[in-house]
């Protein structure tokens, strides 16, 4: 898949199980920033899931939090 449109926003929900605590949390922050750094993220660490408001490709996100060791799923 190609990246969207510049300023096209979508809100991706992944879950990621391997969240447990705030460090958890900031490295799946610095994935997904990597990828889109003006990504806005809302993390439920309970659920285990995100929600990222992005322009970037859900596989781009995917990957990249693959390769930070928190592999996630669409939901």
């Amino acid at each position: 898949m190609s990246a969207h449109a510049p300023g096209v926003t979508d809100l991706q929900v992944l879950n990621i199980p391997k969240i447990r605590c705030g460090g958890c949390v900031a490295g799946v922050e610095k994935a997904i920033h990597s990828v889109d750094a003006s990504a806005q993220i809302t993390t439920d660490i309970e659920a285990r899931r995100v929600e990222v408001t992005t322009s970037a490709d859900r596989q781009a996100l995917l990957t990249a939090l693959d390769a930070a060791g928190y592999p996630a799923e669409a939901v």
